[in-house]
């Protein structure tokens, strides 16, 4: 399984995907679920999920181009704009469907496969989509500033509790790094090492692109001062008044 997050701001996009797939208990690998094209007219990150054989084919697509049906091929690092990045990615995905899908179902295999895709093009808006298995894709909004993939359950309310569009890069980064690590303590599915991207507004290459380890010591403090804040808290919350005379 896996777990991917992805936050839209004010001031840029930040990332995070755990690298951990398997196939069963006794076979279980690491593989970068994260994706990233800075040419320097652009940056685009995609984080992937699902069947990992569909979603490497699919990005190679991206990465070498699409035929487009005019005879040319378009790919990530030639569409004009974001939002021509998120339709290439659903054109990207049906055609690894018509190669593949008639096989997969004789197999009793699914396709599955689902994306997130964020960044800035030149001048045009900074964006954020989420592609699904059709090709089909919506657009992060002020009202809903996030998308999440995978074991999405376990690391969710604090990013519901904490993310606004006027939260801070590094408020969201330490956000998304909690919401990461509570799902790793729920989820055996889910495991490091993370990567994380931040990307500001307007720049041309990523602030921050990092691989974090399961050894690194920020991340340990982090997941260390978090599960110490979450004990005192508790404490601190008033006893139910229904139970008279205590224990």
């Amino acid at each position: 399984m896996t777990y991917c997050v992805a936050i839209q701001l004010d001031k840029g996009l930040v990332f995070a995907a755990d690298s951990r797939t398997h196939a069963g208990v006794d076979n279980i690998a690491s593989f970068r679920k994260m994706t990233v094209w800075q040419p320097g007219d652009r940056v685009i990150v995609m984080l992937s999920a699902g069947n990992l054989a569909l979603t490497q084919s699919i990005v190679t697509l991206l990465d070498k181009g699409v035929d487009t049906g005019t005879g040319a091929k378009e790919s990530v690092l030639t569409v004009p704009d974001m939002h021509g990045a998120a339709r290439l990615t659903g054109s990207a995905i049906r055609e690894i469907y018509r190669l593949d899908g008639a096989a997969l179902k004789t197999q009793g295999a699914e396709f599955n496969v689902s994306f997130i895709l964020g960044g800035q093009i030149q001048d045009d808006s900074m964006r954020l989509f989420q592609v699904y298995s059709a090709g089909n894709f919506i657009e992060a909004t002020r009202e809903t500033p996030y998308f999440q993939m995978g074991e999405v359950k376990y690391g969710k309310p604090i990013i519901d509790r904490i993310i606004r569009p006027s939260t801070t890069l590094r408020a969201a980064a330490k956000c998304a790094l909690i919401s990461m690590d509570s799902t790793l303590r729920s989820n055996l599915s889910v495991g490091m090492p993370i990567d994380l991207a931040i990307h500001r507004k307007g720049a041309n290459k990523l602030a921050v692109l990092q691989q974090i380890e399961e050894t690194d010591h920020y991340f340990r403090a982090l997941r260390q001062a978090w599960m110490d804040g979450l004990r005192s808290a508790f404490k601190e919350l008033p006893d139910p008044a229904w139970l008279d005379g205590g224990d």
